[in-house]
């Protein structure tokens, strides 16, 4: 965008006009037109004192002509902080700002022009304008921050400082990077012959230093797919069902302890786990299995089926 020229400076908010000083407008334009710009600025600085909102506008337009944006943000700030402020000083320094990508106080003084005047062609184009680059800004920084996660997952578990045990047993488990680490349980590491509660205790050390955990992405995938399963379910059956605690199930106490270390708390969410999900937890077998599919069963549900 363009801050806006000149034309119009008596232009504010309301309609009412600034009295301004003559002889320090007249000098400036005239030495402006002589190509004096510099010297215009200063006769322009002189008069400032007055706080005439005119100077005060010319003064910072042509301080932005000069890349002096600090200064002139200065003077438009003066200019905007009235009970009625300028419009033209509104929109530059709504410029300003998008410039600098603070698209919070571009919008804001924007929003102002627009709160009086909706009607103004060039607030609302600059207002377009601000929103397109702040969903360009926002996209951007969310590419950047995707980059950065893929980057680390992608790390090589060689690169972390691991015993020679215990990168011997993740090489063997084809856990290549630290990504394919985060997709593993406590309990498929421990299964892996030769691995043991040493090398355990070291891999989680060194992934709470990162603030991660094992199995945290398997953990996310296995949440979109049960939201997804969640939804099938009540085809089937009403959500007051689904969000029944499993206690009304009347499980033996085998089976309810089970469930509570698989963190099973409602109908709905046991019907969206596997088969495979129920036989890994600790104490439950074959006999805790049928249990709970034939309770499942009298609410015309079931366990989840991997596809």
């Amino acid at each position: 965008m363009m801050t806006v020229a000149t034309e119009g400076l008596d232009t504010v908010i309301g309609g009412a006009s600034a009295t301004n000083p003559e002889d320090a407008l007249a000098q400036a334009r005239q030495l402006e037109q002589d190509g004096d710009r510099i010297g215009a600025i200063e006769a322009l600085r002189s008069a400032s004192a007055s706080g005439d909102e005119r100077v005060l506008f010319q003064l910072a337009w042509l301080l932005d002509l000069c890349g002096e944006e600090d200064e002139a943000v200065r003077y438009y700030q003066e200019c905007v902080n009235t009970e009625r402020p300028l419009v033209n000083a509104l929109l530059n320094l709504a410029v300003i700002y998008e410039d600098h990508d603070d698209f919070a106080s571009a919008e804001k003084y924007l929003q102002m022009v627009v709160a009086t005047q909706p009607n103004n062609a060039r607030a609302r184009l600059f207002l377009k304008d601000v929103h397109a680059s702040k969903d360009m800004y926002y996209d951007e920084a969310e590419a950047r921050d995707l980059a950065k996660h893929n980057a680390l997952m992608d790390t090589p578990v060689t690169d972390f400082e691991l015993s020679v045990r215990a990168r011997n047993c993740l090489k063997k488990m084809d856990i290549r990077s630290l990504g394919d680490l985060l997709k593993v349980s406590e309990a498929e590491l421990l299964s892996y012959k030769n691995f043991g509660e040493t090398s355990l205790v070291e891999i989680k050390a060194m992934l709470t230093q990162r603030g991660l955990r094992l199995g945290q992405n398997l953990e996310t995938q296995y949440h979109r797919v049960r939201a997804d399963v969640y939804e099938d379910l009540l085809e089937l059956t009403d959500e007051e069902t689904l969000n029944r605690s499993i206690a009304t199930l009347d499980f033996s106490v085998r089976s309810r302890k089970a469930l509570q270390l698989l963190g099973v708390q409602t109908i709905g969410d046991l019907a969206t786990r596997t088969e495979a999900e129920l036989m890994g937890i600790k104490n439950f077998g074959n006999t805790s299995l049928v249990e709970v599919r034939e309770r499942l069963a009298t609410l015309g549900l079931d366990l989840r089926t991997l596809e």
